[in-house]
Formats: structure tokens, sequence, C-alpha cells
């Protein structure tokens, strides 16, 4: 029988399924203005969608905490015990935030959580700012929680392998992973490859055209060999020119096409997907973001009421045919 929790109660129609709180943002005693590591990005993206009037709070649902049985489910007490709890706090929330999109992505077809991503990290290591294995955690509970669940896949297209999720559903048949990373950068974790059913190694400097046309192709590719019950979307910025540690060279543009064409591929099958915003830190990454889910409500590939949206939205093409 699963744990009592606050992360899976009722949420009211009235709002959409975007899950965020001020809480996810972490301040370091005003170093963080010192810094190019954007520690605000989250709360920028809600400015940001409050200024072109896309939601209000009174829509938005409310991120908890995460509380220590729930990061049980999959992480050690040992590993818990190891972590400085107050530091952490704004990543429990994010962590928390992520647990209640997956529900919320199944009961409406999509939900977005404006933090959450932490890739790195699996039930007994951290890594690379990822505390809690939040990917994990969602997918586990709707295999325990929600009925006619017990098929994930798990689409990553941050810049780095997402090694985390990859170690703790190593051998697992029920979760497929595609993993779209450049292969010179951290973490380079071998093991963690065995678990990549869809591996996508990109060279340094890559471009809009040639991993647009590799993102669509694998994508399709993976949801025939897997048919999931719910997609979760690892959506990282860090893909971003100008990201010193991505080390690709995706435009503005390109990120906010990328993100379209994973939910009108994922939608017009009808699979409910959960996006996270991982990783990605220069001061212009908010505004992208903001602008992708603007541009995914623009073409009707999120409504604030819809399991069910329109087929013409979704089944013509994003790029023309790959050519022989």
């Amino acid at each position: 029988m699963p744990h009592t929790t606050q992360l899976y109660q009722h949420v009211p129609e009235t709002r959409w399924p975007i899950v965020y709180s001020p809480r996810y943002n972490i301040t370091f005693m005003g170093l963080e203005k010192l810094h190019p590591f954007d520690a605000g990005k989250w709360g920028k993206v809600i400015s940001f969608l409050k200024e072109e009037k896309l939601v209000s709070d009174s829509m938005l649902v409310e991120a908890r905490e995460a509380s220590d049985e729930d990061l049980l489910v999959v992480h050690t007490r040992r590993y818990l015990n190891e972590l400085k709890r107050k530091v952490l706090k704004p990543l429990r929330t994010q962590t928390g935030g992520t647990i209640m999109a997956g529900k919320l992505a199944v009961e409406r077809g999509w939900a977005i959580n404006v933090g959450g991503g932490f890739h790195h990290c699996s039930s007994d290591q951290g890594g690379g700012f990822c505390a809690y294995a939040d990917i994990t955690l969602a997918i586990k509970f709707l295999f325990e929680r929600v009925e006619g669940i017990s098929r994930a896949t798990i689409v990553d297209l941050d810049a780095h392998q997402g090694n985390g999720h990859e170690r703790d559903f190593m051998g697992d048949k029920r979760v497929y992973i595609m993993d779209v990373y450049n292969r010179h950068i951290y973490p380079g974790d071998r093991f963690a490859k065995q678990a990549i059913r869809r591996k996508v190694e990109l060279e340094w400097g890559t471009e809009d055209d040639e991993y647009l046309g590799k993102v669509e192709r694998n994508l399709e590719k993976a949801l025939q060999e897997h048919p999931p019950d719910v997609v979760v979307y690892n959506a990282g910025t860090d893909i971003l020119e100008g990201d010193r540690l991505g080390g690709l060279s995706i435009s503005p543009q390109g990120i906010v096409k990328r993100d379209e064409l994973v939910f009108r591929v994922v939608r017009s099958r009808r699979v409910p997907i959960l996006m996270v915003t991982s990783g990605g830190y220069q001061k212009r990454t908010a505004r992208i973001i903001a602008d992708s889910i603007l541009n995914l409500y623009s073409l009707g590939l999120i409504r604030p009421e819809s399991p069910s949206i329109s087929a013409q939205n979704l089944d013509s093409p994003l790029l023309p045919p790959e050519v022989p």
C-alpha cells in the first residue's frame, strides 16, 4: 500500500496544469547577482507569462515540498541523511512539483513543471546540481498510484547525458529512455549509457537543422518501438548557443521549435506529456522558456481544459520529410 502523500491531492479544473512555487528560486545571500548562473530563472519564466497575460497566480498549481516519505520511494535513507535539508528546500519543492505534474499530465493530457529535471541524481547519488531524482520519482509514483500507467518514455534533451534516471531504471523494461546529448561533456557515464534505448550523441557546436532533424526522427522511432502510457520530457535549455557547459549551438528559435515538435509528436498519439525545464542558466534562458510555452499555447498544443485537442493542430509534420 503506497504511503499517504500531500502531492497527489485533487487540483480544481480552474487551474492549469502548470506547477510552480516562489520557493523554487535559490538565493546565495546575494552572490547569485555576481554569477552567470541565473538562480531565479523559474520565477522569471512565470513573470514573463503573466506579462503576456497567459497565466495569473490563481491559474497556477502551487508546488508542495516533497516529504522524506515521498523521497524514500526512490532514495535511500542513508542518502537523504547526508543532505542538508534547509539549503535544499527549493530543490525539494521543485521535486514535489514534478511528482504533482506527473499526476496532472495523466489527468489533463499535459503538464509543465516550471522547475525540476534533476537528471544527474539517482537513488543513492547526487551530482551536477541535482540533489533529488525527480524524474524517477514522478514515474514511480505514477506506476504505484495511477491505474493504467505501466509504461513510460523519458525524452531527455538537456545537453548533458541523463545518467541519474538511467541508473535508476537500468534493466527496467517498463521505462524506455531516449537521450540526446553532447558526447564530449559531463558526465560521460559509460555504465549509465547501457540503460539508453535510443542514444543520440552530438558533436561540439551542433546547430539547429541537424539537431531538430535528429530529435524528430528519433522521437518518432522511440514512440513506435515502445508505445508509452506517459512521456516525461526533460527540456533542458543548456543546448543554447553560448552555454559554455553545454557546448552546442542551438538558437533561441531552435529551442522553441524543439519543444513544439516534441509536444506535437507526443500529443498526436494522445499520450500524456510531462515537461520539466532542467539545465540552462544563462540570463536569457527564462525568456526562451516563456516564449516556448506561449508558442505551445498559440498552436493549441496546450490548453487549460484539454485531454482532447483538435487533430488539425497535431497531424501536420513540423519538419519536411528527410531527403533520401
